[in-house]
Order: structure tokens, then sequence, then C-alpha cells
């Protein structure tokens, strides 16, 4: 039996995700690139590749990992660059997106004759959580004067979107995307390719994927482009788990578990976003708050109804452990940090890479 904590990616949950992705590839003609910086377990890219094009990334080292370790398409973006790394940048991309005007300026001589993109800010977004939100006030993230865009048009290929936030509901993808078409339709229509980004839930339960489909090829068609996809959470969703053992037991007014792993170093999203972590069936008479082991006061994963009192000892499966986790996973504490695994479709089980106290102690100097 692995020790935990560990991340146990489950490829057959995964494939289930990206059958859904190769049919939106299909039938609405958009090419997929898989987001780095939500999910970027190396280990699991034999599976990926085989339904999405390449990938996009947000960092020179993201961009890289991408080029060397999942091939296809590799778009580049970053907020910013630095001057002593686009020229590397340039070396693994097939595109290459700029998130201002100002940093295509700086460096669009520096591309050769890799095809260039600007970010574009509608402003307008799905997002209610204002720390996530590209639309808010004073936003740094790409440009939203078409004049000026317009200007920049001969030197430029594409164009990429990003304000879906985790959005669930096409109707609103819909309207999202119309907003953009009345602020930058024209600019659309005078270029090769547009990606749409990502945080579009299209492989959620229910979700209309044919008329998201055809949403997308109607956009296609209409301007001239190659539309693109960067699904990161969409591609992962439910796949994931992280694997967590009780460590202790007792009482403060409620039940309280203590499990060897921590959500402030292991599943940070859910402090960032103010979230409970889910754990299924979360059925029975007995309700236990489960913590983290580090020392951070709030690092708790949730409250949960269990059959029966819980032993040290017991094990625990925390769900949808793919998005945000293992890229975010850090040292605080101390804490070992999980292995990372992955379970077959015949139901094997493979340890991909486990971290001890050498990754810790290199981590640091």
């Amino acid at each position: 039996m692995i020790e935990t904590p560990y991340y146990l990616v489950d490829e057959a949950k995964l494939d289930a995700n990206l059958r859904k992705v190769a049919h939106v590839r299909e039938r609405s003609g958009a090419r997929a690139l898989l987001a780095l910086k939500c999910f970027a377990t190396w280990s699991a890219f034999d599976l990926m590749r085989r339904y999405m094009d390449g990938t996009t990334s947000s960092s020179l080292f993201e961009v890289r990992l991408g080029r060397e370790k999942f091939g296809g398409e590799t778009h580049a973006y970053s907020v910013a660059y630095a001057d002593s790394e686009i020229d590397e940048v340039v070396t693994h991309a097939d595109k290459i997106i700029f998130n201002s005007l100002g940093q295509l300026e700086r460096y669009g001589s520096r591309t050769g004759a890799l095809p260039c993109g600007l970010r574009l800010n509608p402003l307008v977004s799905s997002s209610s959580f204002d720390l996530a939100d590209p639309a808010r006030p004073h936003s740094r993230l790409g440009e939203s004067d078409a004049a000026r865009v317009r200007a920049a048009l001969p030197r430029l290929s594409g164009f990429m979107i990003h304000n879906n936030c985790e959005n669930a509901d096409f109707g609103r993808f819909d309207q999202l995307l119309a907003q953009a078409e009345a602020r930058f339709g024209e600019l659309f229509a005078a270029v090769e390719w547009i990606s749409l980004g990502g945080g579009i839930h299209f492989t959620g339960e229910g979700y209309p994927l044919d008329r998201f489909c055809d949403r997308l090829r109607a956009f296609s068609e209409r301007y001239g482009v190659q539309v693109y996809l960067e699904p990161g959470e969409a591609a992962v969703t439910g796949s994931t788990t992280l694997e967590v053992s009780v460590l202790d037991t007792f009482e403060r007014g409620k039940r309280i578990a203590i499990v060897d792993a921590s959500v402030e170093a292991h599943m940070l999203d859910l402090l960032i976003y103010r979230e409970s972590a889910q754990l299924a069936p979360n059925v029975g008479p007995y309700r236990y708050l489960v913590c983290g082991r580090s020392c951070l006061a709030g690092d708790i994963f949730g409250e949960f109804a269990f059959e029966r009192e819980l032993a040290v000892g017991d094990r625990l499966s925390i769900l949808n452990a793919a998005g945000y986790t293992m890229v975010k996973k850090n040292w605080f504490n101390g804490v070992r940090m999980p292995a990372i695994c992955l379970r077959a479709a015949d139901g094997t089980v493979r340890q991909q890479r486990a971290f001890g106290y050498e990754d810790y102690l290199t981590s640091l100097s």
C-alpha cells in the first residue's frame, strides 16, 4: 500500500473528460491546448496528447515544459517577459502572445518569424471573485482600447481573450463572447486565429456541448479565424483525489480529525477562494472537522459526515484535487509533500514521484 499523502490521478476519469474535449474539437473545429498553469503533471501527458493539440503557458518554464513533455502546438504567454528570458521563450514556442502593446513593441523584433498575438480585455468577465476577475478595475491583463490595438494589426496574427472563470453557464459564455465581438469584432476579422482562453466548464455534467460547439464554429466562420480553447480545469475535473490518513482525533466543541496533508500546502486554492473541500459520500451521524497538519489555524479541509467514528489510520479521499493543486503545492511548515500516483484503466496504481527531505532542502538555500 502506498504511503499517504498522495495525489491519485485516475486515468479512466481523465479519459472521460478528454473524450468530451475531442468531441468539441471535431464538431466545432476548435483546437484545444492544455493550460499548464492549472495542471502540469506531465506523467499524464501520454494520455492527454491523444485528445489535445498542445499546451499554453504563463511563463518560460511552462512553455519549455510544454515543448519538451507534451509536444504539439506550444503557445507562449506571460503577463510580462523579461529581457533575460524572451529569446529562450521564442525557441520553445509556436506562437507568442503579449499581454500589452508595450511588450509587443519591446520584444516583437526578437521573435523572428514566430506568429505574434496580443491579449485583449473586453472589460467583462464571469468571475464573481475579485481576486480572479480579469475585468476588475485597473486590470493589467490585456488591452481594451480597440483603436490602439488596430494600429498594431500589421504585427499581429492573432488574439487571446481569457474572461471566463469557472463558468459552467453556456448562456453566460455566449453573452460574454457577444460582448467581446461588439468591442473587438472589426479586429477579429483582420487576424488568423483567436484563443478564447480557459475557464469554460464545458466538460461538466449537463453542459449543452453541441450548442457550445455550434457557437464556436459560427464564431470561427464569421471572422475567418482558427479558434483555440485553453482548458485546464475542464480537462481534469473530477479525475484526481488527494489521499490522506487520519493522524489524530479529539473534540473541541466539535469532533476534529487531523490528517497528514495540509490545505495551505497541498490544496491552496481552497483557502484563497474560501471554499470547502469535497469528500464523498459525506453521509452519516458522525460529523468531523477534517483539518490539515500545519500550524495555520484555518488549515481546515471542511466539515464532513461519516457512518462511523474516525480512528487514527483511517484513509480519506479528498475529491477534485487536480486543478491548481500540484502546480501550487509548497513546503509550508516542511510538511511532507504528497507523492504523485496514477491509476491505470485496469486499476493498477503506480507511483510516479515521491518527495522527501532532499527535495525540501534543495528548494531552499
